[in-house]
């Protein structure tokens, strides 16, 4: 058997019990499909970089690309991703604008992460 072959049963057999209990315990479809999509925002290494950045300080968009070496128009892209995602959440001072994490769930998600394929 190749390596990427995924074992399966030897004949075909339901067990009722354990179906209908998982069932039960499911989220319903639409929930699914946003923990789906929140799971395809943190898909892309730039905005990792962006929430690893904001771990450490509330910054504006200048100093993000600064850090990163990156436009500020690309990071103004992705912080609208974040911030549509509800991940990251900004305030005005003055002319600048200040971006921060939304809340302490965001770190937990990465650094659960982080563990799983540091294991």
């Amino acid at each position: 058997m190749a390596m990427n072959d995924v074992e399966c049963c030897d004949f075909y057999q339901v067990h009722e019990d354990v179906v209908k209990a998982v069932t039960a315990k499911m989220p319903d479809e639409d929930e699914l499909y946003d923990l789906a999509e929140i799971f395809k925002v943190f898909g892309d290494s730039t905005r990792i970089k962006i929430l690893y950045v904001l771990f450490e300080s509330e910054m504006c968009v200048c100093d993000i690309a600064q850090l990163l070496n990156m436009n500020q128009s690309a990071i103004s892209h992705q912080l609208k991703i974040l911030k549509q995602s509800r991940l990251v959440k900004s305030r005005r001072e003055g002319k600048a604008v200040f971006y921060s994490l939304a809340d302490g769930h965001v770190r937990t998600i990465i650094n659960q992460g982080l563990e799983h394929i540091e294991e």
